[in-house]
């Protein structure tokens, strides 16, 4: 059998994994002795460092590997 490629259509959340890192964010709130606001700020700040760090990984994969031909 050959495996089948990857179509950008057939993408989906892995809701699990959004759950945990959600969990996550609370469960630190709690340890800190954060309010509901405080923890929704929390949450916004975490998840803006996972999108910087996954815009770096981005940026380096594409020094390393092209995603694009230059003529």
């Amino acid at each position: 059998m050959s495996p089948q490629p990857a179509s950008t259509s057939s993408r989906a959340i892995v809701w699990p994994s959004v759950i945990t890192v959600i969990s996550a964010a609370w469960a630190l709130a709690i340890l800190f002795g954060l309010d509901d606001t405080a923890a929704h700020i929390l949450q916004a700040v975490l998840f803006g460092i996972g999108v910087l760090i996954m815009v770096a990984f981005i940026r380096t994969a594409q020094r390393i590997e092209p995603f694009f031909k230059r003529a």
